[in-house]
């Protein structure tokens, strides 16, 4: 069987692409999580600020409990919704990620079930046996593929699920 150098370059390129797009996908992820904790960096410092003239700004202790007690929730609140915020960023960027995997996986899947029919048949009369052990053991991989990344959606929506149940009994829990 010839080495088809067409084939083989549109093959590097497509590997290429997915780099790319993989590296494009990580950075935009790492540009939204440092606009976000620059925005939470900037909001913390403006209301440490104001926090403080308010403290400062108490005539007794007892006021100045009252004004600390006060300022807790919306920290609080402001914890949880930074929170959510990177739960939300992480979520997106595992499944385009796992998105991109799996369309990379499909493409590599054709080419090797192409090669295979090529292979089939170029192959020799009597080794129809050794084709099929090779189309099965394809099957199996293609399945264990399927397993797998339905283990990883169920597992990263479980972790998803429990994370906002936290944030969320946190969130009430603070309002007490």
């Amino acid at each position: 069987m010839a080495v088809n150098l067409e084939q083989l370059a549109a093959s590097n390129q497509a590997a290429v692409e997915s780099l790319l797009a993989l590296a494009n996908t990580a950075l935009a992820s790492a540009e939204r999580v440092a606009a976000l904790n620059l925005s939470t960096a900037r909001d913390a410092l403006k209301d440490g600020a104001s926090n403080a003239k308010t403290l400062l700004a108490a005539k007794d202790p007892q006021q100045a409990l009252a004004a600390q007690s006060a300022l807790v929730q919306p920290a609080v609140e402001k914890a949880v919704a930074y929170s959510k915020s990177m739960l939300e960023i992480s979520s997106d960027s595992q499944q385009q990620f796992a998105k991109m995997l799996e369309n990379t996986f499909a493409g590599y899947q054709q080419q090797v079930a192409n090669l295979v029919n090529q292979a089939s048949k170029a192959a020799p009369a009597g080794s129809e046996q050794v084709i099929a052990g090779i189309k099965a053991a394809m099957e199996q991989a293609n399945n264990a593929f399927a397993n797998l990344t339905q283990m990883s959606k169920q597992f990263s929506d479980s972790a998803q699920a429990t994370a906002a149940a936290a944030m969320s009994t946190m969130a009430k829990a603070a309002k007490k």
